[in-house]
């Protein structure tokens, strides 16, 4: 197969999307597949794909810009200023088949009409929600996909009766995501301590500054949050206020991720709703135990064995967190055993064979088409 990956982040940065695009694209190309992804990062070495880079003005940039139609958040206004490059270096005729997960400026790009040929039959990847595949309103209903890869079985159900869709997760990468001895030096935390991780962007959803509040109710508990984003500012001024020298807050490159898992104690995430949650996996790939909001979907992905609750009650969260801190051994290996199930060549050949689907299904519809209009002439001759 001939694939195309296109999002704005590619080789920018490493969070979920852009992490499980670049992992299956690796896996792609290490059975033979050809492989480009196009994003607004810089070549990295080593890579088994090939990178085409589209430059774009970054969404840090766009964080005071107005939500209007369209341009709903910061990401739509980077998504806007790739699409000129983008366009420039897409080729439809290269191509079997092309993959995002960006609405709306990136899906319009790669689903246009090609002149000189049909384009290659879409597939669109539910990493940011699935709003825009069952949405009716405003600029959704420009949407369209010749294949609809759902991360969680919620988006599978509302969708499997309007498009062609795969239930399909995301994944972990077991060999660097796995416990070992803590590297707490290396990130200047207390050797001692109770650690609970957080691994967020600074966004409302996130609800970083829940966690603070309810870290603080545990005396000697750190508090370690590793993101980004619009409420840097008013994160580090609450655990300045509540968690006076009991918080780290982090910004590492994807390399340092791991060791940073291998220094907590709890893994601590409490957004309502995620589309899928690398972080989970890399929490259990690690041996972590996850105190997380409570969800039909998160209990699927994680198991009954986890810290799920209604995180409203903060007492309650650091209830769970002091409680969570008591994992064994046993625990940590049975996580470790359930984070096998996402590992990446495995998610990959999912994607593989729904890919193929895609395809073949595309070319049947083309000779189909053909067929029809060659028996339409010859009748018009007759």
């Amino acid at each position: 197969m001939r694939v195309l990956f296109a999002i704005p982040g590619l080789h920018r940065y490493d969070r979920g999307a852009e992490v499980a695009f670049m992992a299956i694209a690796k896996e792609l190309a290490k059975v033979g597949d050809i492989v480009t992804l196009i994003g607004a990062g810089k070549l990295r070495g080593g890579m088994p794909y090939r990178f085409v880079r589209a430059g774009c003005i970054g969404r840090e940039k766009f964080e005071s810009f107005p939500a209007l139609p369209v341009f709903r958040n910061e990401y739509a206004y980077e998504e806007i200023t790739f699409i000129t490059g983008l366009l420039g270096a897409y080729n439809p005729s290269e191509y079997d088949v092309t993959v995002t997960c960006s609405y709306p400026f990136t899906n319009w790009a790669l689903r246009r009409p090609s002149l000189r040929k049909p384009r290659p039959p879409h597939v669109f990847v539910t990493q940011n929600g699935d709003w825009p595949a069952f949405a009716n309103q405003s600029e959704y209903i420009y949407f369209g996909c010749e294949g609809l890869v759902c991360t969680n079985p919620d988006f599978f159900e509302r969708n499997k009766t309007r498009w062609r869709c795969r239930m399909i997760p995301n994944g972990v990468d077991l060999e660097r995501f796995r416990p070992r001895e803590s590297q707490r030096a290396e990130f200047g935390l207390p050797a001692e301590r109770l650690i609970v991780l957080m691994v967020s962007a600074l966004a409302e959803s996130k609800r970083v500054e829940v966690g603070i509040e309810a870290v603080s109710k545990i005396p000697g508990a750190h508090l370690v949050v590793a993101g980004d984003g619009p409420l840097r500012r008013a994160v580090d001024a609450l655990a300045a206020k509540s968690l006076p020298g009991r918080f780290t807050r982090l910004s590492l490159s994807s390399d340092k991720m791991p060791s940073l898992y291998q220094s907590a104690d709890v893994f601590l995430h409490l957004s309502k709703e995620e589309s899928f949650g690398n972080v989970y996996l890399e929490a259990l790939a690690s041996g972590l135990p996850i105190v997380a909001h409570d969800s039909p979907r998160l209990r699927w992905l994680l198991g009954e064995d986890e810290y799920l609750l209604d995180t409203h009650d903060v007492s309650a969260i650091a209830h769970s967190i002091s409680l969570a801190r008591l994992t064994t051994n046993l625990q940590c290996q049975e996580r470790v055993a359930r984070a096998r199930l996402y590992s990446w060549p495995r998610i990959a050949a999912l994607y593989r064979e729904f890919l193929h689907e895609v395809i073949d299904e595309n070319l049947y519809r083309q000779h189909l088409a053909i067929g029809f209009s060659k028996y339409r002439s010859e009748r018009r001759a007759k």
